[in-house]
């Protein structure tokens, strides 16, 4: 019985001439629609106005797409775009970094919760990050269908053949592996809200995302590919992907503690 997959899904959708779709443009797609959907019912069922969420839908879509690129850009591959800063914008290129992407969305949720919903950053985040965990899902999806943020080879029958790489050898299926974690904590994240009620202690479900999202992903990062970035620089083994995590994690221990306390952050 064999014990791995091989996976040799064309990552073209369809095309039309020399438009292309692509899966994980549709990821990306319907990830964007489901945090739309999430949320207003969330903030409609706490008495806001669901007209807002026009306003919202363009700041988080803006603030992800934006800060993710960015975050590519300065963080795994400036050497690069250091010498092409013409190309810095240019995301059909590739090259989006979800660390980036985390901080885009936070500074469109502060626009949003200061500009237009009136209410506290962390009761826009509390609202937001359940809606993040599942598109995380999605995007990593996105990524194994494009056959990219793969993992290191196995070693053994297990794991996945990345033929569209040209491969024949079982690797661990990274995207996967992170996929299943913010599935498993999109769950979590909705139970507290609804079941629980938890966002009455405001930044409980912010804190408990980054610290879940990002311990999750530092450990996974042992057996991804190294995505490049500044890790060499720092003459450790920790990945560039792992040094990003820490300060996520000590952000959302923080808010965990302030919320499991009562007291305001």
């Amino acid at each position: 019985m064999l014990s791995f997959i091989t996976w040799d899904w064309d990552p073209t959708f369809f095309s039309i001439g020399s438009l292309e779709i692509r899966y994980y443009g549709l990821c990306w797609a319907l990830s964007f629609y489901i945090a739309y959907v999430i949320v207003k019912k969330m903030i409609v069922q706490e008495g806001m106005d669901e007209k807002l969420m026009d306003a919202f839908l363009y700041a988080i879509l803006i603030g992800a797409v934006l800060g993710a690129r960015l975050g590519h850009v300065f963080f795994y591959d400036w050497a690069y775009y250091k010498d092409h800063l013409g190309e810095i914008l240019n995301i059909r290129q590739g090259g989006l970094a979800s660390h980036g992407g985390t901080l885009g969305v936070l500074l469109g949720a502060w626009w949003f919760a200061k500009y237009k919903a009136k209410k506290s950053l962390l009761w826009t985040l509390d609202k937001i990050v359940p809606a993040s965990a599942l598109a995380a899902t999605l995007i990593r999806l996105g990524n194994f269908f494009n056959s990219e943020i793969i993992g290191d080879p196995t070693g053994t029958d297990f794991g996945v053949v990345f033929a569209q790489l040209g491969e024949d050898f079982p690797r661990h299926p990274a995207q996967l592996y992170e996929a299943a974690c913010y599935l498993l904590l999109f769950g979590i994240l909705m139970w507290l809200y609804y079941a629980k009620k938890v966002y009455l202690k405001e930044g409980f479900l912010f804190g408990l995302f980054l610290v879940w999202t990002f311990t999750a992903r530092f450990f996974i990062e042992f057996v991804k590919v190294s995505q490049g970035g500044f890790e060499e620089s720092l003459g450790a083994s920790l990945s560039t992907g792992q040094w990003l995590s820490f300060p996520f994690i000590l952000v959302g221990i923080f808010y965990l503690f302030k919320a499991s306390k009562g007291t305001p952050a």
